[in-house]
């Protein structure tokens, strides 16, 4: 298998594993017979759903373990022990250059853990960070950080967007996207020094970037910006926010149009809508967030996904593992270095001048 190109799977990884998985990897085999998978786990559990799965099965094989990393497990004791579990293994199949990709539903915190510490950081970035897509009117957009870390400084920001550049042209198919970080409002003197300075870090580069300033929370699902780019703390706020908002407005128009005969009647006159309306907004379709600034693909399913959506984590790993990802966010951060080393130069030459 080596002279293929292979998506590494864990198998035991997320709430309703094995099953969910083996049933997302059929349904992604059905459509890219391109591609072969290494699928770590429990081979006595996996094999039966194996056989149920005759597109996916002739070119899976098994790698077997016994050992996985719990939904609940600590991310400090889930990178100290485990070694040797179905993620771990998925993760060093990357590394090894065996598979282009790595997919997982486990434990968030364990798959960061484990991926910093075997993929390592890309050279020249100080922080990965994690990046994914949500609805909006006219397509998606992505957003990073969704909480890789806490906090970030100017220059992190802008490392985050010249990789939440180059994972929008990828995932999304964006030719040029437009990037604008999230702030409090968009007049240039709001928000933390951090932001500001971001800002003007980027407009002072020579970065090849569609870069259009600040984009306030209200704005994000209106469409007119195709990159997101914020703190992790802020980031993973919004998305749980606009998940939480999401199923609030559904539970409520679920109830409203089973409120009564009335009510009952108008849903069958407007069902067609709805469900148009319920697949644009379905997360499963933008099912699968990347940790970005690896030496390697990691992608990150939800938890509690069903087979489409691991089918669509799936998916984005193949395409960011077939792209020339890491070659653009690597040539754009030597345009960034280029740009301060040549400003820091300027500086020095001023003050040097001014004495």
């Amino acid at each position: 298998m080596a002279d293929r190109k292979i998506i590494s799977i864990d198998g035991m990884g997320g709430d309703h594993a094995p099953r969910v998985v083996v049933e997302g990897l059929e349904r992604f085999a059905q459509r890219r017979s391109d591609l072969h998978f290494l699928l770590h786990g429990d081979n006595a559990k996996l094999k039966p759903l194996m056989a149920k799965a005759p597109t996916a099965s002739p070119r899976t094989t098994i790698r077997h373990t016994d050992k996985m990393i719990a939904m609940d497990a600590k991310p400090a004791d889930a990178v100290r022990r485990g070694k040797g579990s179905s993620m771990w293994n998925a993760i060093e199949s990357v590394k090894s250059g065996e598979a282009v990709a790595a997919v997982s539903a486990g434990n968030t915190g364990a798959l960061m853990g484990q991926s910093m510490l075997i993929l390592k950081k890309v050279n020249g970035l100080e922080r990965p960070a994690l990046a994914a897509s949500w609805p909006t009117r006219t397509g998606v957009c992505a957003m990073l950080d969704l909480g890789a870390d806490i906090a970030a400084t100017a220059e992190q920001l802008v490392e985050f967007a010249i990789m939440g550049q180059a994972f929008a042209r990828v995932v999304n198919g964006v030719a040029n996207p437009r990037v604008a970080l999230l702030n409090i409002g968009s007049e240039e003197l709001k928000g933390h020094e951090s932001i500001r300075e971001a800002a003007r870090l980027i407009r002072a580069s020579s970065l090849q970037m569609d870069f259009r300033g600040y984009v306030e929370a209200d704005k994000i699902g209106f469409g007119d910006i195709d990159v997101v780019v914020t703190d992790g703390f802020t980031g993973n706020v919004a998305l749980k926010t606009a998940e939480g908002i999401a199923r609030m407005m559904s539970d409520m128009m679920k109830n409203a149009l089973r409120s009564g005969p009335v009510a009952m009647l108008g849903a069958l006159l407007v069902m067609p809508a709805l469900k148009k309306f319920r697949a644009k907004m379905d997360p499963r379709k933008v099912n699968g967030a990347v940790f970005l600034g690896l030496n390697g693909v990691v992608v990150k399913s939800h938890g509690g996904t069903d087979p489409i959506g691991f089918e669509q984590a799936i998916s984005v790993a193949a395409g960011m593992g077939e792209s020339h990802f890491r070659t653009e966010v690597e040539d754009n951060l030597k345009r960034l270095v280029a740009s301060t080393s040549a400003a820091a130069s300027v500086a020095a030459v001023s003050e040097q001048a001014a004495k």
